[in-house]
């Protein structure tokens, strides 16, 4: 057994660019050197219970051994079964996944920089190449805490690469859920659309499941992004019906969520807030921290938007949720639009000192390229400065939000924000800005 270690060398040296070699010869070509470390002929391998033409075709790879002959093989060889399949040893393969377990856990913990650092480590590590199960979920993991760092190109890149390998059915929807998220989230509304609709729309579409329920959620917003409201209408209905033929937890949540937002950005709101209650029961009931923070940071702002008169109690909430928020893996974005939502609850009870505060919070939080978020905390700040009379600060923070919805391609959401962004210049006397920002918000809704 001490000789295993310096056998994956001499394996990783004839792996090089034989990018034909199949499962097969990999394992053919472990026994084969394995034998030869122990100083075995093929026959001696071979007798009693095997023909030595028979281990000469394994070796070879023109012959795939069964599980009960590579268990004998392991024994003869005194090598673990583990190493011949996979081309690591029973203690490396423990190493591995004690690894990606720790990976796993600071992720699920919301340690995305620490569960960043991990992943790469793993995939860093020769003995993970021709594990590809293992290699593949520590990429995914890598995209994952890689997307919740901010760094959305970063996150499409691996995904990107991801899809390129033979992925399992589900494994093969997760990634492209998560990259049509990772689209939208940058502001790539074109990119997402096309990712969702090219596997829910495609000929190789596959029945309703829970899998396919989240992507066309994640579509779904997509569509809300882009402003296509009436498909997004359409389609929610779609995957309302889908999921209650289902009848599971995960898909009633994705497909109720997202048909929320469908109806209250068409002037739904008590459907609204009543499909996202519904869909927040069940998160509480059966989903993971991470999800049921996000849901509830999620519902708190569309409550906020929708009854404005509750502020105070909604503030009080979101500060809870903030808190629950530092506890799991939420997303730089995820913490910086829940503390904007603090800000604006602030501003509507008055507290003007703190929501400049919050505001602030938040936009640090962002990283330093084009992004709403950004408009968004701006644009707070201006509102925040100009209530209490500093109006010079007011006008530096509104003008502000040019450089961060610049950028950016024109979406419903940047057309909301300039809109937003001419109304409050034109409260500051900035009327020239004012006209400047109406235009630019007309531009993006193509007028």
């Amino acid at each position: 057994m001490g000789v295993l270690p310096r056998l994956c060398s001499c394996l990783d040296i004839s792996s090089q660019g034989a990018t034909t070699v199949t499962t097969s010869d990999l394992v053919g070509l472990r026994i084969k050197t394995v034998r030869r470390q122990r100083g075995l002929s093929q026959a001696q391998l071979a007798h009693p219970e095997l023909s030595d033409s028979y281990v000469s075709l394994i070796e070879s790879g023109k012959r795939t051994p069964t599980p009960a002959v590579l268990e004998l093989l392991a024994q003869k060889l005194d090598c673990s079964l583990s190493y011949l399949i996979n081309g690591v040893t029973a203690e490396q393969m423990e190493d591995i996944e004690l690894a990606l377990g720790y990976a796993r856990l600071a992720l699920e913990n919301g340690e995305v920089t620490e569960a960043r650092n991990r992943f790469a480590e793993l995939l860093a590590n020769n003995n993970l190449t021709g594990l590809t199960s293992l290699r593949q979920e520590a990429e995914f993991g890598l995209a994952l805490a890689t997307e919740a760092c901010g760094d959305l190109a970063e996150a499409a890149s691996i995904l990107l690469r991801l899809q390129e390998s033979e992925l399992p059915a589900d494994r093969r929807v997760e990634v492209t859920m998560v990259l049509c998220r990772v689209y939208r989230e940058s502001e790539q509304l074109t990119k997402a659309v096309e990712v969702g609709e090219r596997m829910l729309l495609g000929s190789a579409r596959q029945p309703w499941a829970d899998g396919l329920v989240e992507l066309g959620a994640t579509l779904l917003a997509a569509y809300i992004e882009r402003g296509d409201l009436l498909r997004a209408r359409q389609f929610a209905a779609e995957l309302l019906n889908a999921a209650d033929a289902l009848g599971t937890p995960r898909a009633i949540v994705a497909a109720n969520w997202n048909a929320s937002s469908a109806a209250y950005l068409t002037g739904h709101l008590e459907e609204a807030l009543s499909l996202a209650e519904r869909a927040l029961a069940v998160q509480l009931e059966h989903g993971s921290p991470r999800n049921v923070a996000r849901m509830r940071g999620s519902f708190l702002r569309k409550r906020l938007t929708a009854r404005p008169a509750e502020a105070a109690d909604v503030r009080e909430a979101l500060r809870a949720t903030l808190e629950e928020f530092e506890q799991t893996s939420t997303s730089t974005f995820d913490r910086c639009h829940l503390t904007l939502d603090l800000a604006m609850a602030d501003y509507l009870c008055g507290d003007y000192a703190a929501a400049a505060e919050h505001a602030k919070l938040g936009r640090d939080l962002l990283p330093e390229f084009g992004h709403v978020l950004g408009a968004e905390a701006g644009l707070l700040l201006g509102r925040a400065y100009g209530a209490v009379g500093r109006s010079e600060e007011a006008a530096g923070h509104v003008a502000s939000v040019r450089d961060w919805l610049t950028p950016l391609p024109d979406s419903r959401r940047s057309a909301s924000t300039w809109y937003a962004t001419a109304a409050t210049m034109e409260e500051l006397g900035d009327e020239e800005g004012a006209v400047e920002a109406y235009q630019r918000a007309l531009a993006c809704v193509g007028l």
